[in-house]
């Protein structure tokens, strides 16, 4: 397959500039997703890559080559898009094999690469079907399969999942890290949806106003997130923020008060901060406990039932709007005054430039 190295990429429309100085190496064979909110330069960088837009500054290579003027076509990638882009009047075979005719592939090695991508994809009872037949799932894999019969050196995706309702996108999600796992292929995966990139990704590429605001693997970003940005944006339901001032500092502890006056003692120490500094503390809805006896006071607001899961939104006493993640039997009522008792192990703090301290 293929690495792919992005050094100092920049895009520029005119005078506005949406990517901003990007580098970045795609491992061979990683499942990569670029997520980010609408906006935030994600699509324009693997359009970039595909060759659809034209680079303004920087060098983009793959295995090595500078590619930055090769043509899209001889880049050897393949790129799905959200819309499925299928020719109506032709057959899911006739669909899949198209650019190979296009290509002058023989008839007999056409229908070999249609009937081992159809394998793959569960599509062997649906090739003689035409896409009015198929449905949302049906079509998304056919345009995967028209990707895979050109063996390419690398498949992007951009945001393929979007059309379809949230049973499938489930499905599809499982299905394409299937594919990867058994194609062992270089994969670009662009989406804003966080859960599609914590669920399918080798590393997470968290992108915001045209730049890279953190790297690493799902598990990274959810316990390490390198600011409040990323974590705001990774978990679902997102972090609780609470405003905090610090109260003392000690090489095993930091002592925090919210607005309100409760104190919370963090069991890390924040030695770069001084007693004084606003701040913000972070804390999950996994990691809060609604108890008799928590430090937090707050007022239930409304409750929605999961089953499993229950999410509690709730207002502190110290202003801020928060959400408890709980069982699905939680017997607590809107307008309900409870007190929350956070894991401390769990807490996230960072400073007054929105960096992480710990």
């Amino acid at each position: 397959m293929a690495t792919i190295d992005l050094q100092q990429l920049r895009k520029s429309y005119n005078s506005t500039e949406i990517i901003k100085g990007i580098d970045l190496t795609i491992r061979d064979q990683e499942f990569t997703v670029f997520v980010g909110p609408s906006g935030c330069g994600k699509s324009t960088l693997l359009r970039m890559i595909a060759g659809l837009e034209e680079i303004t500054s920087g060098e983009l290579r793959i295995d090595g080559q500078r590619v930055n003027e090769v043509a899209p076509a001889k880049r050897g990638l393949a790129l799905v898009f959200q819309s499925y882009a299928l020719y109506p009047h032709m057959t899911v075979a006739e669909n899949m094999s198209f650019s190979l005719k296009l290509a002058g592939v023989n008839k007999t090695e056409r229908e070999a690469k249609v009937t081992e991508a159809a394998r793959i994809l569960h599509l062997e009872p649906l090739l003689d079907r035409k896409p009015k037949d198929l449905s949302g799932g049906q079509r998304q894999r056919v345009a995967i399969g028209r990707a895979i019969v050109r063996h390419p050196r690398v498949f992007l995706f951009d945001e393929p999942l979007s059309n379809l309702d949230a049973a499938l996108r489930v499905r599809m999600r499982q299905e394409l890290t299937k594919l990867h796992r058994e194609l062992k292929a270089t994969m670009v995966y662009v989406t804003h949806d966080q859960v599609e990139a914590m669920t399918m990704a080798d590393r997470i590429v968290v992108l915001q106003g045209g730049l890279v605001e953190q790297v690493g693997t799902p598990m990274e970003l959810y316990r390490q997130p390198a600011n409040l940005f990323v974590a705001g944006f990774i978990g679902s339901p997102r972090m609780n923020f609470f405003t905090a001032t610090v109260q003392a500092v000690s090489d095993a502890s930091t002592a925090l008060a919210l607005t309100d006056g409760t104190l919370i003692h963090a069991p890390a120490s924040a030695s770069s901060l001084r007693v004084g500094d606003t701040v913000t503390l972070g804390i999950r809805p996994e990691h809060l406990e609604i108890t008799g006896a928590g430090a937090i006071r707050a007022q239930v607001q409304s409750v929605e039932h999961l089953g499993s899961d229950s999410y509690v939104y709730l207002q502190a006493s110290s202003g801020e709007a928060l959400t408890v993640r709980v069982s699905g039997e939680t017997k607590v009522a809107p307008e309900q005054d409870v007190q929350l008792a956070p894991d401390l192990s769990f807490l996230h703090l960072f400073d007054a430039t929105a960096q992480r301290i710990f």
